[in-house]
């Protein structure tokens, strides 16, 4: 069986009890990057044999990984932060294990945005999830689409792009829709600034910003 698995966002202890023991029962741990979750599966004494996978060998890795569970090994996947799958890897290699019958099963377990659009105080009812913005093509013709989108919108950005970003929703939205940045969720130094594209965009000029990053934009009325 191929067990997807989520990892902390922030928080080493927002992981569950079911989440440890798959982990610590599994025959090999695909990770997105082998240095961070050591981190974690030390501290919950984890000693399972590691593997990389990521968005840069997925496509050269898959086969031989199916091939492994079709032989009978238990294998789980996880990623950096969050459910693997979600702006992470993972789709491409449930697709293969679906095509070729072996059992696929996703934990329930964190995800950054689902907190953060709760914590925005922004209707949570109905909303579209776009992950990444693209850097170059098709984002202008994204943007336009946003702009007309009724229900609450979230995107997942990096620090040295989130100024660009808001500014750039400025430009397609209006500087007057209500937003909410959430980072660093479930750390120490957790933020989450509320206000308008323009006020929110402001704020973060005037400052550093590290982490993890979800926008919450309301849609359009």
């Amino acid at each position: 069986m191929l067990h997807l698995v989520p990892t902390p966002v922030g928080n080493l202890k927002d992981i569950t009890f079911r989440a440890i023991e798959v982990l610590q029962q599994a025959d090999l741990i695909l990770c997105e990057d082998t240095r961070t979750s050591s981190k974690l599966l030390n501290h919950y004494q984890v000693h399972r044999p590691l593997a990389p996978f990521h968005q840069h060998n997925e496509h050269q890795v898959t086969a031989h990984i199916v091939e492994q569970l079709l032989a009978g090994k238990n294998i789980a996947l996880v990623t950096d932060a969050g459910t693997p799958g979600i702006s992470d890897p993972a789709f491409l290699l449930v697709r293969e294990c679906i095509r070729s019958g072996v059992k696929v099963e996703c934990l329930p377990g964190a995800t950054a945005f689902v907190p953060a659009l709760v914590n925005s105080g922004i209707p949570c009812n109905r909303f579209v999830f776009e992950g990444f913005l693209p850097l170059k093509k098709g984002r202008q013709t994204l943007l336009k689409q946003l702009a007309l989108e009724e229900r609450t919108i979230i995107l997942y950005e990096s620090p040295v792009r989130l100024v660009k970003t808001l500014e750039d929703c400025i430009t397609w939205l209006g500087e007057m829709r209500q937003c909410c940045v959430s980072r660093e969720i479930s750390k120490l130094f957790e933020e989450n600034k509320r206000g308008t594209l323009r006020e929110v965009s402001d704020h973060f000029k005037q400052k550093a910003v590290k982490g993890e990053i979800v926008i919450v934009i309301a849609g359009r009325e």
